[in-house]
């Protein structure tokens, strides 16, 4: 009894199964018998519809992944354009200042041999290859020595103006340049102007130099030019020093003056020799309080 009932459970599912089948059969048959008002069978229109649907999802897919594809492989073409142009761009940029500097450079020595030709006295033209490190030692070394015939006190100008003096020892390929702003150099100086005259001195203030025995009843403005007067026995007459930056009265018979350097001394690169040997220093032609010798 109990079997016949198991056998009748699972029977009934199978029959319902086999019912259906039958009926969807049907339907397939009668809709592909019959036809729409277009003349085409109902079953494979809606065929039709359905893969096309899926035709069309698949072809959605295809082409977004093909789209993807390609941007990814042009984003990589511009990603290697860009990093070429960078790369071209530093290149470019390194060789543009390679040709500024070499221009700054030419016009520096352009001047330098402007000066050279200009100046009554012979000259030899000679590279900064060392600047001062030490506050209290004020020199700069320079590329050319005693096989250059550059001997100890000779002057040094720039196309701007007076940079100092050689101090020995003087080796055969290189020489130490005292600059002028050193607290310990000095260089008989007038103004160009009036003509007073007195000593440029270095000192360790702004501005870095001052013009001392100048008398007090001398004709000193601010901004007046200060030039070389030759009287040290070191610097040749005329070459520029520097301007007047404050004139007061000082102590005594003096004036207190202060003078900015027309020279800036941390950024020399080409400066001239004067190859003729130092002097016995001689007094001022002005009549003003005699300059010594140059510490």
């Amino acid at each position: 009894m109990l079997d016949n009932i198991q056998r009748t459970t699972v029977a009934r599912p199978r029959t319902g199964l086999l019912f259906l089948a039958v009926i969807v059969g049907h339907v397939i048959l009668i809709s592909s018998q019959v036809q729409s008002r277009a003349g085409v069978p109902v079953l494979e229109g809606v065929t039709f519809g359905v893969f096309s649907r899926v035709q069309q999802a698949t072809a959605g897919v295809f082409r977004f992944v093909g789209s993807g594809w390609s941007n990814y492989v042009d984003l990589r073409g511009v990603r290697g354009e860009n990093e070429t142009l960078r790369s071209r761009v530093s290149e470019l940029e390194v060789r543009l200042q390679e040709q500024r500097a070499l221009a700054l450079r030419a016009e520096r020595l352009q001047a330098a041999l402007n000066l050279q030709s200009a100046v009554a006295v012979p000259t030899l033209a000679a590279e900064v290859i060392a600047g001062y490190v030490n506050p209290g030692i004020l020199t700069v070394t320079i590329d050319r020595g005693s096989a250059d015939g550059v001997l100890e006190d000779m002057a040094v100008i720039a196309p701007v103006g007076v940079v100092g003096r050689v101090i020995g020892p003087v080796a055969a390929h290189a020489a130490r340049v005292q600059l002028l702003v050193d607290q310990h150099a000095a260089a008989g100086a007038v103004i160009e102007r009036s003509r007073a005259g007195g000593m440029v001195v270095g000192r360790d203030a702004d501005p870095t130099l001052r013009m001392d025995l100048v008398s007090y009843l001398a004709d000193v403005k601010i901004g007046d030019l200060v030039v070389t007067s030759g009287a040290d026995g070191i610097y040749p007459r005329g070459f520029t020093i520097g301007w007047v930056e404050t004139a007061d009265r000082g102590e005594g018979l003096y004036k207190s003056i202060t003078v900015k350097p027309s020279v800036d001394f941390r950024s020399l690169e080409e400066v001239l020799v004067v190859l003729r040997p130092a002097r016995k220093a001689i007094p001022e032609e002005s009549g003003e309080p005699p300059s010594g010798p140059a510490r």
